[in-house]
């Protein structure tokens, strides 16, 4: 392990994409609703219209167009938009509350589970996510997600790459930033991390938005480790 990272002894993790598989397992339910209900919808691109409505849906709150509104709210603002653009009518209610929590049974990759048990017999793990509290807790109980606790946006009422999120964990920690380190698949997570002073970790998750669509692969020098999986993320925290 690098010297430098010695301090650190809290991993606060990015969730969606990084430890699960959003787009794979929300085509997959999509799919079986669609199949159900003898619908033709391409449930792939279903799942991508869903996702492209994560970032201005948050946009919207930060810029105080919307008071704060959690993510499992947020989703369902965006799956009644994408329900009208691919012009299915055919749910209930029921069976729109039943589909919005798909984002609660998302599978793990299939590193996660055993590297995060790894992980945490050396350091403290966390959830540091933009889903609300009851969606990580249901996820963490669907998928046996070994946390030690649950950090969310929702606890500090802002959104990440927004500062308070990152050093409100810190806080809640009881630990100094750079004694947290954030691992996540996405680029701009970490690099909002590392400006508040947290440690980061790059894990290439290169299947997150379906086999060859990834954007950006390549390692950065700029990040304190840039890892395949879990597992060598672990490895080379010298666990």
């Amino acid at each position: 392990m690098k010297p430098e990272l010695a301090n650190v002894k809290a991993l606060t993790f990015d969730v969606f994409g990084t430890v699960v598989d959003w787009r794979g397992g929300i085509a997959r339910e999509v799919r079986a609703m669609a199949s159900e209900k003898k619908l033709r919808v391409n449930a792939s691109k279903f799942a991508d219209a869903l996702r492209s409505g994560y970032r201005p849906a948050m946009n919207r709150v930060a810029s105080g167009e919307l008071p704060w509104t959690k993510i499992d709210n947020l989703h369902r603002m965006i799956l009644d938009e994408v329900l009208a653009k691919f012009r299915v009518s055919a749910l209930s209610e029921l069976e729109k509350v039943e589909l919005n929590r798909a984002w609660h049974r998302l599978k793990p990759w299939p590193d996660t589970v055993r590297g995060l048990k790894r992980l945490k017999k050396k350091f403290t793990i966390s959830t540091l996510s933009n889903g609300n509290v009851a969606l990580l807790n249901n996820m963490a109980k669907n998928a046996g997600l070994p946390w030690d606790l649950i950090l969310s946006a929702e606890i500090f009422h802002h959104y990440k790459p927004e500062p308070e999120v990152y050093l409100g964990a810190a806080d809640m920690l009881g630990l100094q930033p750079h004694e947290v380190m954030m691992v996540a698949a996405h680029k701009d997570d970490l690099r909002a991390a590392a400006r508040q002073g947290l440690r980061t970790a790059l894990v290439l998750r290169p299947n997150e938005y379906g086999k060859g669509r990834h954007p950006d692969l390549s390692p950065e020098p700029a990040f304190d480790i840039n890892a395949s999986d879990f597992g060598d993320l672990a490895t080379q925290l010298g666990i």
